[in-house]
């Protein structure tokens, strides 16, 4: 994992919330794909360490064996399918927009409000790749390296707004007051996404279906309601600055 996406994972410096120490380091980590971890490696009988990884190398440490699997709020996308096989999903991520409060754009209804607005999201994410191309006329400008570089870019109003999921929205919104989450759930003029796309997901290897096997059975005892309890005391606990 990242290790620097909250709410579903950070870094901190001390053990608080029984945080779990990052492999190398005298750091630790915690938050939702933490918590999510522990839950699964107590339940199949697993030691589990902590590897913090950039974003863009999640996919390919899976593949060349670096780590077992990688739960870090990832979408299960046909793409990532082709490299990579998804455990069932262990959340389900509705897709918003972050603006600043004092932005023109913070009454917008739909994404058709957004017209013409400047915007960025996070690298190799629907929300930069799918989403953003839907707005009318949008300036897309470079996709960032994380999400707290996103979230800088939205904070000195180098963009007009950002395009992220709602657990990242309410995290931001906690480190960042002023901001506010677009949400165009329920109306006609929202984003076109498939459902696989908001569907996160764990990836294994293509070599160990037993692995993927055995997290699915620990998954399947537990509900959207847990996911949801769970996403909400990592937001509860997550540090201002990650």
């Amino acid at each position: 994992m990242e290790c620097g996406y909250a709410p579903y994972n950070w870094t901190q410096t001390t053990n608080a919330n029984e945080a779990v120490p990052i492999s190398g380091s005298k750091e630790f980590a915690y938050g939702y794909d933490v918590m999510m971890a522990k839950l699964i490696a107590e339940r199949l009988g697993y030691k589990l360490e902590i590897v913090k990884l950039d974003w863009d190398s999640l996919v390919p440490a899976v593949q060349s064996g670096t780590v077992d699997c990688v739960i870090a709020g990832q979408s299960i996308t046909s793409e990532r399918k082709q490299m990579v096989d998804f455990t069932s999903p262990y959340y389900y991520a509705s897709i918003v927009c972050l603006t600043n409060g004092d932005s023109k754009y913070a009454s917008a209804k739909g994404i058709t409000d957004l017209a013409g607005a400047s915007c960025t999201s996070q690298l190799g994410t629907i929300w930069y790749d799918t989403c953003l191309p839907q707005v009318p006329n949008a300036k897309i400008l470079p996709a960032q390296e994380s999400a707290p570089a996103m979230l800088v870019a939205l904070n000195s109003k180098r963009v007009d707004f950002i395009c992220t999921d709602m657990p990242t929205a309410k995290a931001a919104i906690i480190a960042y007051p002023t901001m506010k989450i677009l949400d165009f759930a329920g109306s006609n003029d929202d984003f076109k996404v498939s459902e696989e796309e908001i569907n996160i997901g764990i990836s294994v290897s293509k070599k160990n279906p037993e692995l993927t096997k055995a997290i699915n059975s620990v998954l399947d005892t537990l509900t959207v309601d847990d996911f949801n309890a769970m996403m909400e005391s990592a937001i509860a606990v997550q540090p201002l600055s990650n």
